[in-house]
Formats: C-alpha cells, sequence, structure tokens
C-alpha cells in the first residue's frame, strides 16, 4: 500500500504542477498558446501512465478511482486512500507553484466559460469517454495494455484541446481542487467534483453491463 500511495503522489503531484503550471506561463510569456496546454497535459498523463502503471495502476484522479471502485478493480479503503493522497498531492502542486510563480491566472483554476449546467454536461461527457478508454485500453482482458498510455494521453490531450476553452477540461477533481483551494478561486468548484465523479461512475456502470458475460 505505502508504494502505492507513494506512486499516486508523485504521479498526481507532478501531473498537476505540469498541467496547471502550464496555464500559469503561457499566462505569463504567451509561449505555450493553448494547444501547447493542452499537449502538456495529454503527454504528462501517457508519461506517469508508463512510469507508475505497474505500481498504483496510474489513477492520479479521484473520478477515475471511484470508477475502479464501481467496476470493482479497487478496494473501498484503498479507494479513499487514493483519493486522500490525490487531493494532497494536487495542493502540494499549486502550493509549489504559488511559491515559484505567484498567484497568476489563479493557478490554472477550472473556471466556466459561459454558464455553469454548460461546463457542468461538458465535464460529465469528457470524463465519461476518458473513463471508457481508460477501461477499455487498460483493463480489458484483451486490450493491448502496453498502449493504454498513449490511448489514455492521447484522449486528456484531445478533449483538453476541444474544450478547455469552454470548461477547462479539468476531469479531474484533484487538478481543480488543488489549484481553487490555493488561489482562493472556489466559485463552481463544485462542478468539477460532482461532473467527473458521476461521469466517471456511469462509464464504469456502462461498461460493466457492455462485458457481462
Amino acid at each position: 500500500m505505502k508504494k502505492k500511495l507513494i506512486s499516486e503522489f508523485l504521479g498526481t503531484y507532478f501531473l498537476i504542477f505540469a498541467g496547471t503550471g502550464a496555464v500559469v506561463i503561457d499566462t505569463i510569456t504567451r509561449s505555450l498558446t493553448h494547444v501547447g496546454v493542452a499537449l502538456t497535459f495529454g503527454l504528462v498523463v501517457m508519461a506517469l501512465i508508463f512510469t507508475f502503471g505497474h505500481l498504483s495502476g496510474a489513477h492520479f484522479n479521484p473520478a477515475v478511482t471511484v470508477g475502479f471502485f464501481i467496476h470493482g478493480d479497487i478496494k473501498k479503503r484503498e479507494a479513499i486512500y487514493y483519493i486522500i493522497i490525490q487531493i494532497i498531492a494536487g495542493m502540494a502542486a499549486s502550493l509549489t507553484l504559488l511559491g515559484l510563480l505567484g498567484n497568476i491566472a489563479s493557478l490554472g483554476t477550472t473556471i466556466p466559460r459561459g454558464s455553469w449546467p454548460q461546463s457542468f454536461v461538458l465535464e460529465f461527457i469528457l470524463t465519461f469517454f476518458l473513463m471508457m478508454v481508460i477501461l477499455g485500453s487498460a483493463v480489458h482482458g484483451r486490450a493491448l495494455k502496453s498502449f493504454a498510455g498513449i490511448a489514455i494521453g492521447a484522449t486528456v490531450g484531445l478533449e483538453a484541446m476541444f474544450a478547455g476553452p469552454i470548461s477547462g477540461a479539468s476531469m479531474n477533481p484533484a487538478r481543480s481542487i488543488g489549484p481553487a483551494l490555493v488561489s482562493g478561486t472556489t466559485q463552481h468548484l463544485w462542478v468539477y467534483i460532482v461532473a467527473p465523479i458521476i461521469g466517471a461512475s456511469c462509464a464504469a456502470i456502462i461498461y460493466k453491463i457492455l462485458h457481462e458475460k
């Protein structure tokens, strides 16, 4: 368990440090652009899955952990520990960015561009399909698991590319909680907690139905 939790902490920390760090640095330098930020999220997820997937399963996301719990791949106690360590890692990453760069761009906090219902639905759909890709590429018995990191990282990058300007494309409560709490920008934070969890949960339920024998 210790190795799993350390892996989840390190993976979640670097995911949020690099991803939201890209948002902050782009705000400062205007060098990355939105495409660069999306690619940063996708590439860091891919790298981290290949690095920690064999140790902890490479969740790095409370919504994914809930999805795995519903699917029956992780026990309740372990899932709770995972979620706690992921949130702590997200806050640690945001505190690091605050110390290095200051409270710029609200540390990459996800905020709806339009109405909150619009972002809620987007975050639900994005996380639903992300969870489906995770289950299909990393869990299914016939999956080519050696390519799971590429499939999942590409999905994150793709979804961040087209939906990021509208909802922030969080798909990850830890990714939203850390910057929001550390920067003090907590309006609509609940959207980025509830919608991804519901999305991942629905995906896990439907995936189980699709693969019932």
